[in-house]
């Protein structure tokens, strides 16, 4: 008889058995069988799996093994939270800013020029977005430009959190336009970063990341 609760993890079988993300998992009718637990079960800690971005369940394919990332599971908690106080998202980007600041030196010298390259290329779309008619505002390149400095640290709880943040950013409303005042002087900051990146002054690139972030919390008391 199969019990309705188990000792059976989903997510614990997840992360021990096979060796990589490509490799089939087996259906919730053969896992039922062979450890004896509901398929009603089964389903549940599923959908707590795709919650968590862990898996992606396909009608051809079936179920499949994600890599891993912690944004889903911190993006779910982290909207749950300004869903009850929107003051959290003034925290959250608190800790933001301190993982970026601490992160900086690690995150610019693992950076290949074909990264500089990107990062100049984004600084002089938003140019070309912001002093267009009408003006468009380059929130997808600001998102990205940050993204993209940070990409290559070998940490994916610092990834995922700076993931999060973004999205949560877009969730409260402030990848609207702001003002074209504010945004230019967002987006010279931007530029001197990058120049600062090629240049190889990291210290300089840091001191006006710490600017940047003391304008925003100007505009944001």
């Amino acid at each position: 008889m199969l019990k309705t609760h188990s000792a059976f993890d989903f997510l614990e079988y997840l992360a021990t058995s096979g060796n990589g993300s490509n490799e089939p998992i087996p259906s919730l009718e053969a896992l039922s069988k062979k450890h004896g637990v509901s398929i009603s079960v089964l389903r549940e800690q599923l959908q707590v799996a795709r919650a968590l971005g862990l898996v992606e369940v396909k009608p051809r394919t079936g179920i499949r093994r994600l890599p891993y990332t912690f944004a889903p599971a911190v993006r779910e908690s982290l909207f749950y939270a300004l869903a009850r106080d929107r003051h959290a998202f003034d925290q959250f980007a608190d800790v933001r800013r301190h993982l970026e600041r601490a992160y900086w030196f690690e995150a610019v010298e693992r950076l290949a020029p074909d990264d500089i390259a990107q990062l100049q290329d984004l600084v002089k779309r938003a140019d070309e977005m912001l002093h267009d008619d009408p003006i468009r505002v380059p929130h997808a390149e600001h998102r990205e430009l940050h993204l993209t400095i940070f990409r290559h640290l070998e940490n994916p709880f610092v990834i995922g959190l700076l993931e999060a943040y973004w999205s949560a950013y877009e969730k409260v409303g402030l990848n609207r336009y702001t003002g074209i005042k504010y945004l230019e002087q967002v987006w010279d900051y931007h530029r001197r970063m990058v120049e600062a990146i090629a240049a190889g002054d990291h210290a300089e690139g840091h001191k006006l990341l710490d600017e940047h972030f003391n304008l925003i919390d100007r505009i944001l008391e």
